[in-house]
């Protein structure tokens, strides 16, 4: 009996591991879940939204293992990004942070906003008003302009601005460094991007974890964990499996 009572632990253990490192190579090369803790992506991502990214869609790096370990430099299978990609990178002056942006700028290019509108190339993207939205769930509800801006090669997507003369609207041409990418949150005037050199600044293409790929829950925080009952009310049922463009 004792025999078998420590064949049936080890089983037990045996199959907790492999459950774990399944889990882990599942993590680190198909597919990891993220969550939305912020505004800087409205209206395309809303705060409470969980999504999964696409490890492979970038190739592998030292950030797409569990705790980065300083094994390699570089990508393995590395590819850049499709401008208009919504992509969840480390921040590049404190890789233990993960930010999810939109990438705008690829190697080469030149970036600038002008009056809220952006340019590509010294080309303004086309920016169609699509009337008010209002912002709810992330500090205090306001009521603000929704645009359709459709980048160079035909990605169309919604970005919000408060104003055309607010701090970011107006900035200096970026030239994108080689190996590297410019990033922008769709709610312009709430995001900390790659408009901001000294907090975000230009990405290195090795800080790129992966791809957004589509929303498996979504919650809007309306109900208190022990308020059971209401649980169903605040799960945002019609965001789920929605893909991210």
């Amino acid at each position: 009996m004792a025999k078998k009572n420590t064949g049936g632990w080890a089983e037990s253990i045996k199959t907790v591991v492999y459950a774990g490192l399944i889990a882990i190579g599942i993590r680190t090369v198909a597919f990891e879940p993220f969550n939305i803790p912020s505004g800087s992506m409205i209206p395309t991502l809303l705060v409470g939204d969980y999504l999964f990214v696409s490890k492979y869609s970038y190739g592998y790096s030292r950030y797409s293992m569990p705790f980065a370990p300083n094994l390699f430099e570089g990508r393995v299978f590395g590819a850049v990004p499709k401008r208009g990609d919504v992509a969840v990178f480390r921040l590049p002056r404190d890789p233990s942070q993960d930010y999810i942006k939109r990438m705008i700028g690829l190697p080469g290019d030149r970036v600038q906003v002008r009056n809220g509108i952006l340019h590509i190339n010294g080309v303004a993207v086309e920016r169609k008003p699509l009337g008010p939205y209002t912002v709810d769930g992330d500090g205090p509800r306001m009521t603000v302009r929704h645009y359709r801006e459709t980048l160079p090669n035909g990605v169309s997507h919604g970005i919000l601005e408060m104003s055309d003369d607010m701090r970011l609207d107006n900035t200096p041409e970026f030239r994108v460094p080689e190996g590297h990418v410019f990033a922008m949150g769709d709610n312009r005037d709430n995001s900390q991007d790659s408009r901001e050199p000294g907090a975000v600044g230009f990405i290195p293409l090795e800080n790129l974890v992966g791809r957004a790929e589509f929303i498996f829950f979504s919650w809007d925080g309306s109900a208190a964990w022990w308020q059971v009952w209401a649980w169903p009310f605040a799960i945002r049922w019609g965001r789920i499996f929605d893909g991210v463009r």
